[in-house]
């Protein structure tokens, strides 16, 4: 059993803060842990909460169809998942004390997987590593990390589910041109020259 998979079995039984008592399923990742990229989105959604799979509900299936647009496969080229590992009543936001309860869990993921690329998906997992900025500003800009690692905010699909627009800027051509970067990123050797 991989470490991962060791910690996906103990984060079965957390009691860690009080959406353990609300939830169907644990969802913990889906993708390769192999994989250079990282996307880490806010927390699950009610299909998640029923499959424990991220990114598998009307959103997930839209982020599905941008993946295979930009030539990233899903399978192979990128591990998901969020910054919560339940899902919060309603989906309402997650709470400063639930992001807290988990976050040693996501650090944990992400020195595992040990990503070139984390693309934050959304508002929520934006505020989790770059503080003081809004997804509509930063937003397709490349930050760096620690280790060579780099970060690219995306628009979380939910709110592309609002915006049906293809026209050029539209929310819709902003994220399709932002993982058709990631994905060129991915094949770049190092991000000496890039980001913030």
């Amino acid at each position: 059993m991989s470490a991962l998979d060791d910690l996906k079995e103990k984060l079965k039984n957390c009691k860690g803060c009080p959406l353990c008592s609300t939830r169907t399923n644990l969802v913990f990742s889906d993708g390769n842990p192999n994989a250079q990229i990282m996307l880490i989105g806010e927390a699950p959604g009610a299909d998640e909460d029923r499959l424990g799979v991220p990114f598998v509900g009307r959103a997930g299936q839209l982020l599905d169809e941008f993946f295979i647009k930009a030539g990233i496969d899903r399978k192979k080229d990128i591990y998901i998942c969020n910054t919560l590992k339940c899902r919060p009543p309603g989906n309402r936001k997650p709470e400063p004390d639930e992001k807290k309860a988990c976050a040693p869990f996501l650090k944990f993921q992400i020195d595992t997987i040990k990503p070139r690329i984390i693309i934050l998906c959304g508002a929520t997992a934006l505020e989790s590593f770059i503080k003081g900025k809004g997804i509509t500003r930063c937003r397709g800009k490349i930050y760096k990390g620690s280790k060579g690692t780099i970060f690219v905010p995306i628009f979380h699909p939910s709110y592309l589910l609002r915006n049906h627009s293809l026209e050029t800027g539209s929310p819709r051509d902003l994220m399709l041109k932002d993982l058709i970067m990631i994905k060129q990123l991915s094949l770049m050797d190092n991000f000496d020259n890039l980001g913030k």
